[in-house]
């Protein structure tokens, strides 16, 4: 494996992008959220939602091969200490390469400027859940309710210390 991360940046990127995002969740999430809604998340809505936000986006590449991505950025509607992890996804060929980790150190970075991280996992993730806590993020007990996904989701942060 020859892992490379990079800012996402070509059109072949981004379908590279998109199709992390379709395979991770029809991997991941299937007994987590209802199945109708993984029914109708095809690779072509997620290529549509790609192309529409390129930004805060770095990939992971195997040779030319987008195998793991992260989002980042502001947190709206919070206090502008906050920024968040938005998505973090690798492909399941790649879970314990250290590509994750990577992924959020890299997305870490480049939120550096922020004391206070937070994102969002699906309350019955563990294998996420237990990810994110090896990242340093602890559970803060909010909660909220994803109606088209029928399920629910916890926020989890990670608050820096400052010198």
């Amino acid at each position: 494996m020859h892992l490379t991360l990079k800012k996402m940046e070509t059109g072949e990127e981004i379908r590279g992008k998109a199709f992390v995002h379709w395979r991770a969740w029809h991997e991941a999430y299937p007994g987590l959220v209802c199945r109708d809604y993984l029914d109708k998340l095809t690779l072509e809505k997620c290529e549509h939602i790609a192309f529409l936000w390129p930004d805060g986006i770095i990939v992971a590449k195997d040779g030319e091969r987008v195998i793991g991505f992260v989002g980042y950025g502001d947190r709206v509607g919070e206090a502008s200490d906050t920024g968040e992890i938005f998505a973090l996804y690798v492909l399941r060929e790649y879970y314990g390469t250290g590509a994750g980790a990577r992924l959020m150190e890299a997305g870490l970075a480049q939120l550096n400027a922020y004391p206070r991280i937070c994102l969002w996992v699906l309350k019955g993730n563990a294998r996420a859940i237990r990810f994110y806590q090896k990242q340093g993020f602890h559970a803060d007990g909010a909660e909220q309710e994803i109606p088209a996904l029928e399920t629910s989701e916890i926020r989890m942060v990670l608050t820096r210390q400052r010198a």
